[in-house]
């Protein structure tokens, strides 16, 4: 019995130290391929960038002297090619990670990822998938423009067939990239390139984070907020800034295809206050679909005590300048206006609200905040 009850406050401790382990983003996204190419030998990462110096971020680091240049590859500049390669092989058997540093790289490959990847379970009654996971980074700030600073994860999501998972921190980018690799049909996994050095608790072993399941990663009464990656974070901001005159309800989606709606409903049933924010753009977006649903659903129409608000890129090219930057990209101010628009804050309560969070805001708008230690 002693032995049992020692056994038992050793589990304890042990568990215990294991919430204190907190990595960063980019080691979780690291920790998963590593571990998902220990579990399965048919698991490999194919990318423009994988073995180099910089290693995609940090994400990619020693999994080719651990794993071998045959399962850890560069690419030639060939993307719809490559992704032809990498489906040919997930027909056959392996289950392929593919990256690309920018999400715009994408768009080189549409052709094979929803005519054929996105098609193949389906077109062939079920007999045969494609399982493949294909790593795409967003982002913003990096003063490269309207060609390589590109939020288009609303036009992968469009497409039947394709998963599309967004995790907005390092404990859900292990759970979800594990969930991922290990699905039976193609998944696009968008990383926005701020999250990468951010760190959080991330258990050492291998698990899952179920796709299609959103979080509610904070409860409140007054407003719904539903929202993903990085602007899960600017969400957080805000309803930090809103404490004590806003209670919002903050829903992580984490997948946006399939979307959890459920969880959705199930918060605007009781605020009766819906504010969408997105990365992406106003026309075709997210945020515009999501609304769409909640606005279809005659139980949630009759509920709604305001018209739901969206918080998005506008529809202009991603600019390189700095000045333009600055008012390009929404920020935890914007999402403080439109909640106490939503919630009847007083103006000159709001307005004080979203001044003292400007005067937080970087002199550079290539960072997030003070805090943020890169990479750039």
């Amino acid at each position: 019995m002693l032995m049992e009850m020692e056994k038992m406050e050793t589990t304890a401790e042990a568990a215990k130290d294991e919430r204190k382990r907190k990595i960063t983003y980019a080691e979780a996204v690291l920790e998963a391929t590593d571990q998902c190419m220990q579990m399965d030998s048919s698991v490999f990462v194919i990318g423009e960038g994988v073995p180099d110096p910089k290693h995609i971020f940090g994400t990619t680091t020693g999994l080719r002297e651990k794993h071998g240049k045959n399962r850890v590859l560069d690419m030639p500049v060939s993307e719809n090619g490559l992704t032809g390669v990498c489906i040919g092989a997930a027909l056959k058997g392996l289950r392929p990670i593919m990256v690309h540093q920018r999400l715009d790289f994408i768009l080189l490959a549409m052709d094979q990822i929803v005519n054929n990847a996105a098609k193949w379970h389906y077109m062939f009654g079920g007999r045969l998938s494609v399982p493949m996971v294909i790593r795409a980074i967003i982002g913003q700030g990096w003063g490269q423009g309207a060609q390589h600073s590109q939020n288009l994860q609303a036009i992968l999501a469009h497409a039947p067939g394709l998963k599309v998972v967004m995790p907005s921190n390092a404990y859900d980018a292990k759970g979800l990239l594990i969930a991922s690799v290990k699905d039976n049909n193609p998944v696009i996994f968008i990383e926005h390139r701020w999250l990468h050095n951010i760190t959080g608790y991330v258990p050492e072993k291998p698990y899952t984070v179920p796709i299609g399941k959103a979080k509610v990663l904070r409860e409140g009464k007054d407003v719904t907020i539903v929202t993903s990656s990085y602007m899960t974070v600017q969400a957080m901001k805000a309803a930090n800034a809103l404490a004590g005159k806003v209670s919002p309800e903050i829903i992580d989606l984490r997948t946006i295809k399939p979307l959890d709606f459920e969880t959705i409903r199930q918060s605007v049933e009781k605020t009766g206050k819906l504010l969408v924010i997105d990365s992406g753009y106003y026309s075709g977006g997210l945020a515009g679909d999501i609304i769409a649903r909640v606005s279809e659903n005659k139980s949630l129409f009759g509920r709604l005590k305001a018209a739901p608000k969206r918080v998005t890129l506008p529809d202009i090219p991603t600019p390189t300048s700095h000045a333009l930057s600055k008012h390009y990209y929404p920020s935890h101010i914007d999402i403080i206006k439109e909640v106490c628009e939503l919630a009847n804050v007083p103006e000159g309560q709001a307005k004080a609200i979203a001044e003292s969070e400007r005067q937080k805001l970087p002199a550079k708008p290539d960072v997030p905040d003070p805090s943020f230690t890169g990479p750039f």
